[in-house]
């Protein structure tokens, strides 16, 4: 009897094993086997190709993953300040990635020092990039206050340099974080083999230099169409028919050949960015320690959870969670044990992380974020990755059906405080606008401008149903009618290179709010400890720099919204 069961268990055993063979066998994309077709995807036949040994996106240099989830965005204190701006709402953010901490005067200065390089400001051409990036140091001066030192040696001295940059617009934070995304993608490249070693420095220099877009739009085009920079390609098999015997019978067989990584090998990195609203909120407010179950057990006022601004921990009771303004006249405490450790600035990562491990989401610097100022958060029109600030652009396609790369020519723009920006790099790919046929009959979206939709554009207003769309009166009140109706200066340079500035001097203006002002979250070394709530908003300019307003980078997570699979609890 137990020589029986012992026979039967062998063999269900078999069974088993023979049915997991099957089952592997069935889910052929693992085995480089198509579920559609049963061909091959390795490409040694010839065939179509398929990266199906991804394993998950890497994580970029200086990047934490945050996990996404339904979060309660908006205040969970009492409005003080009468804002009204930030209301509460349920939104759910997908998986990111987030800088660890602000971008310090270290990380600036290779991005100044690289552009310094690749493009000289002693050629006229390239003059404003240079100097368009640049940190505003005077931000530091004060009337009344001592202050010369800051401006003299806080971006450069060693002293400072890891402390978080600061006189950095919205506009230099957007741009540099275009300029990390080609140099981590750059890296990625040159580290793989498929570029010159060094070909970071051999081959920068004008429009010869690398830009992620154009290498995988047009990689001809990559370091200025220079084919020296790329040593090797990745390996696939193809076809040549070109060199087959139209008498011969044998069958045709695959060749070896090389080419540019794409988009499908799964190599090159999502772009770097200003986190959104609701993901920089998300992050700082790290409610993952707050969970249980299904629900979130407790509000928190802080990044930290507690009610007070210090360490309860008998090891460190009394120290200071952050750095931020105490009082009036009082930026750090008494000197001593209590001190925060910071009059103004200090190290990042000079205080405990929060639950994400992320450093500095109260206190140090403010930051600036992707968004659009508006008043009102509108969940009833997305809860899902809210964003405003969306402009959809497409890829330019030249005459040959090829994409348009900028190589000669830099396009600035002269921003309201007078500051000249590049447009793009050369080395880019040019964009342009979404027309009509890229709109037409779509359900989701109806416009390529997005950034005042449902609070700011016209159809927004009280006056939209007055008049007929197809009359007179429609444009003319179109033209004057506007929501948020800022004051509209205008600045420009004359050929001499001086500012001309055309202020408005309209009285009918009854709003700071534009589409041009930004949002900037967490509390600064100059707030109360109000402002280091997660939830309060404030906005500025985005062409504006302060000394108390920083930034740092996210990147959106492709693929799996976790890094590990889920498993059953014990």
């Amino acid at each position: 009897m137990m020589k029986r069961s012992f026979t039967l268990k062998l063999v269900l055993a078999a069974l088993v094993i023979s049915g997991s063979f099957v089952s592997c066998k069935k889910s052929g994309g693992g085995r480089g086997i198509s579920d559609g077709t049963g061909w091959k995807m390795d490409g040694r036949d010839g065939g179509f190709h398929a990266n199906t040994k991804y394993k998950g996106q890497e994580t970029g240099p200086g990047l934490v993953f945050v996990e996404g989830g339904a979060f309660t965005m908006g205040q969970v204190e009492d409005d003080v300040m009468h804002d009204w701006n930030n209301t509460p709402t349920q939104q759910t953010v997908q998986s990111f990635y987030i800088d660890e901490h602000e971008v310090t005067n270290v990380m600036y200065l290779e991005y100044l020092d690289w552009l310094k390089r690749t493009f000289p400001p002693e050629n006229p051409e390239y003059r404003n990039i240079y100097y368009g990036a640049l940190p505003d140091t005077l931000v530091w001066r004060s009337p009344l206050g001592s202050n010369e030192v800051f401006v003299e040696n806080y971006l450069r001295h060693p002293a400072y340099q890891e402390f978080p940059v600061v006189g950095v617009s919205w506009v230099q934070a957007m741009q540099y974080c275009n300029w990390r995304t080609d140099r981590v993608n750059e890296q990625i490249l040159e580290s793989k083999g498929l570029f010159q070693k060094n070909a970071h420095t051999q081959f920068s220099n004008g429009a010869s230099n690398f830009n992620t877009d154009t290498y995988l739009s047009s990689p001809e085009n990559t370091y200025g169409g220079d084919s020296t920079a790329v040593k090797k390609g990745i390996p696939y098999y193809k076809y040549n028919r070109e060199n087959q015997d139209p008498d011969s019978k044998k069958a045709l067989r695959p060749e070896k050949a090389t080419r540019s990584a794409n988009t499908s090998d799964g190599i090159l990195l999502p772009k770097y960015t200003l986190p959104t609203e609701a993901q920089w909120e998300y992050a700082a407010k790290a409610i993952v320690e707050n969970r249980e179950y299904n629900n979130v057990k407790g509000r928190k006022k802080y990044p930290w959870n507690g009610m007070y601004t210090r360490r309860g921990d008998r090891k460190r009771a009394g120290d200071q969670l952050a750095n931020f303004k105490q009082g009036r006249g009082d930026y750090a405490g008494v000197a001593g044990w209590s001190d925060d450790g910071a009059t103004l600035t200090i190290a990042v990562k000079t205080y405990p992380p929060n639950a994400f491990g992320l450093y500095d989401m109260a206190g140090n610097v403010a930051e600036w974020v992707a968004d659009v100022y508006r008043p009102i958060i509108d969940a009833s029109a997305t809860d899902l990755n809210y964003y405003r600030g969306n402009d959809f652009t497409k890829q330019k396609i030249g005459e040959d059906g090829k994409v348009v790369v900028i190589k000669e020519g830099v396009e600035y723009d002269t921003l309201s405080n007078g500051r000249i920006v590049p447009k793009v790099l050369p080395g880019s790919v040019a964009r342009e606008s979404l027309d009509e046929a890229d709109v037409y009959l779509r359900p989701n979206f109806e416009k390529a401008y997005n950034v005042n939709y449902r609070d700011g554009d016209f159809p927004s207003t009280r006056f939209y149903e007055q008049y007929t769309s197809d009359s007179l009166e429609f444009e003319e009140l179109k033209k004057k009618t506007n929501m948020y109706n800022s004051p509209q200066n205008k600045i420009s340079r004359d050929s001499l290179g001086n500012i001309i500035r055309n202020r408005d001097k309209s009285g009918e203006r009854t709003s700071l709010i534009s589409d041009e002002v930004r949002v900037y979250k967490g509390g600064s070394w100059k707030d109360r400890a109000y402002w280091l709530d997660p939830a309060q908003r404030r906005y500025l300019p985005q062409d504006m720099a302060t000394n108390y307003i920083g930034f740092r980078c996210a990147m959106p997570r492709v693929g799996s919204e976790s890094l590990k699979k889920k498993r059953a609890r014990d």
